[in-house]
């Protein structure tokens, strides 16, 4: 992923396309830090994999509830939270960030902020070796974002009563 085409704290939709055996791999990832609710939902496609072609997302706004060490406020004196940080910017620290000596799956576990993303967040990557999760696959399917999803869509799609638009 190319770091100069955003600006954390953002939730990211990531995919990648007709990757290996011909798969779609896409996940909603807190990992650099949230500002919005986020759905990813599958539409067509074929089931070839962990996770065939589930929906996925963050379905909370987290900005109010956000650890105040990695709340980011609106400006202008006031306290609101309008996004929130990963630990990993807030501190820059390697054991958050998962770099140097914690660069490996068995060297870099989830931090207590990680776990309050995951918690809120199930379905979403929260840390840099969150694959088993937070990773679903897909062929030849065709991807509907929605962002801030209203709170009965985004229940309706996650408990994958959305296998009905895959028509």
């Amino acid at each position: 992923m190319r770091r100069e085409w955003r600006n954390p704290p953002a939730t990211l939709a990531e995919f990648t396309l007709n990757g290996d055996q011909g798969l779609d791999f896409y996940d909603v990832s807190l990992v650099d830090g949230y500002n919005l609710p986020m759905l990813i939902i599958p539409k067509g496609g074929t089931r070839g994999g962990p996770g065939g072609c589930s929906s996925t997302g963050c379905l909370v706004d987290l900005n109010g509830a956000c650890p105040r060490e990695l709340a980011v406020a609106r400006g202008n004196g006031s306290r609101e939270s309008v996004a929130c940080k990963s630990a990993c910017e807030a501190f820059g620290d390697p054991v958050y960030c998962c770099s140097e000596a914690y660069n490996t799956p068995n060297t870099c576990s989830p931090s207590v902020y990680s776990l309050f993303f995951k918690h809120a967040c199930p379905r979403s990557y929260s840390y840099a070796y969150d694959d088993k999760t937070s990773t679903f696959t897909c062929a030849s399917a065709d991807y509907i974002i929605i962002f801030c999803p209203l709170p009965y869509t985004s229940k309706f799609c996650l408990e994958d009563i959305s296998q009905g638009m895959k028509s």
